[in-house]
């Protein structure tokens, strides 16, 4: 059992007081317990409660009854009755009849990871999506603890009958309400997913290559975002603070622009209801050009969490190109930091920054040309010399390589995506092109 005191009784009047839980259920891949409490904490403090204490115990035999045994109960309770705990927070999933027992002995409420996450999206949906995401995934959850949760669930309405018999009772009726309001949700839904796949089509057809920022919660995308498009996008050192995907031009040499998309973080054990209700959240990801995965290379647990974003991406079938950027140089040792350059320099999909301090910037957007313009290939390109659409077009779409003109015509190398040389080819009616198939380029 381990024990993390966090705060002091002069912080409690901030927000309700709080014991964090964690219940070690082992495996072989089994995280840092002090990294997982401290992420779990986090959670916790995102909504506002102070954290008096934190504690992980080793959970070898689950009990149907609490999940936990009764000498980690009593222990439970005694730093209720020591610190006023007014919430408890159980960092796994809790059936709601364990919700309900654990209610009973530690007489504080209880909350376990799927209902804390819900209270954080709650609290941070902004878009017209996301609260309609939010409510849906709650409802969803708790259509499962009415029995627990709700007081008024024993009594009965009169049915319209002409039997005589008991009628409707209350949770039936309560669980109809969630089954119609669900179902009412979900229609909406369809209808703004709509709407965000015409908006998305739109930007398919316009020219500019689609960056679509992914990582671990606090990672720190959105301090990226920030920096490299002048927006002031929540950035805060706390788990989840974005949630609705936000868009911005960004300049990049080689292009006209590009559009840099800013995502809700990953997390461990995400709620299964909000995995399917979130996922909409994430198309820019599977539409995008080029993922950037933001990494927090000084966290503990690095590469547990970019195997739980590589997962994620995987379910949405999510397979453009990726790179990664192992953020917050700023916070490794010499040493480490060391390693970390020597590690980084044998890869060809990696640049090591510091998005607070702006370090690494530029080799993290070389990177992106790079990686964008991989596939692309040097097609020469004969126009006349009063041709200034066309020769406008390439240069804000394409890479120019060369171009020689003539009193009466030009002649261009220019590096284009096989996208962007078809819309050339449908909107000028060109055809009479050369083009070299050794000329193919992947710089």
């Amino acid at each position: 059992m381990s024990v993390f005191n966090r705060a002091t009784d002069d912080e409690v009047s901030r927000g309700a007081r709080a014991l964090v839980v964690l219940p070690d259920l082992g495996g072989p891949d089994a995280r840092d317990v002090s990294a997982r409490l401290e992420e779990a904490a986090g959670l916790a403090e995102a909504i506002g409660v102070r954290v008096m204490e934190t504690r992980a115990y080793r959970i070898r035999t689950m009990r149907p009854a609490t999940l936990f045994g009764m000498g980690q109960i009593g222990e439970l309770a005694a730093s209720v009755q020591a610190y006023g705990i007014e919430l408890v927070v159980v960092d796994g999933a809790l059936s709601p009849a364990q919700q309900s027992n654990l209610e009973k002995e530690l007489e504080a409420k209880v909350i376990d990871r799927t209902g804390l996450i819900l209270e954080i999206f709650g609290e941070r949906a902004a878009s017209a999506e996301g609260r309609l995401q939010v409510e849906l995934a709650h409802l969803d959850y708790q259509a499962g603890r009415l029995v627990r949760s709700w007081t008024h669930l024993e009594r009965q309405r009169g049915g319209f009958g002409f039997l005589g018999g008991p009628g409707e009772t209350q949770i039936e009726a309560d669980r109809r309400l969630i089954r119609n309001r669900m179902a009412k949700l979900r229609r909406e839904l369809v209808e703004v997913s709509r709407t965000r796949g015409l908006h998305r089509d739109r930007r398919q057809r316009a020219p500019w290559p689609v960056i679509a920022l992914v990582g671990y919660t606090n990672a720190g995308k959105s301090t990226l975002f920030n920096r490299m498009t002048g927006a002031d996008v929540m950035a805060e050192d706390l788990l989840f603070a974005t949630l609705d995907p936000t868009m911005r031009e960004v300049p990049l040499p080689g292009f006209d622009k590009a559009i840099l998309s800013d995502t809700v973080g990953f997390v461990s054990n995400l709620p299964t209801q909000l995995v399917a209700a979130f996922k909409a959240t994430l198309e820019e990801v599977i539409s995008a050009d080029l993922i950037v995965h933001v990494r927090d290379i000084a966290h503990p647990d690095s590469n547990a969490q970019a195997a739980d974003v590589a997962t994620v991406l995987k379910e949405i079938g999510a397979d453009a190109p990726m790179i990664e950027a192992w953020n917050k140089l700023d916070l490794l040792d010499s040493d480490t930091a060391n390693d970390m350059i020597d590690e980084a320099e044998h890869r060809e999909d990696v640049a090591l920054i510091s998005a607070l301090t702006g370090a690494g910037l530029d080799g993290l957007v070389s990177l992106m040309c790079k990686m964008l313009t991989k596939a692309n290939r040097i097609h020469h390109i004969d126009l006349a010399a009063s041709a200034g659409a066309e020769i406008a077009w390439l240069h804000a779409h394409g890479v120019v390589v060369s171009h020689h003109v003539t009193a009466n015509s030009v002649a261009m190398d220019v590096r284009l995506s096989d996208e962007d040389w078809g819309r050339f080819q449908r909107r000028f009616g060109y055809g009479a092109v050369r083009f070299d198939a050794d000329q193919s380029d992947s710089s």
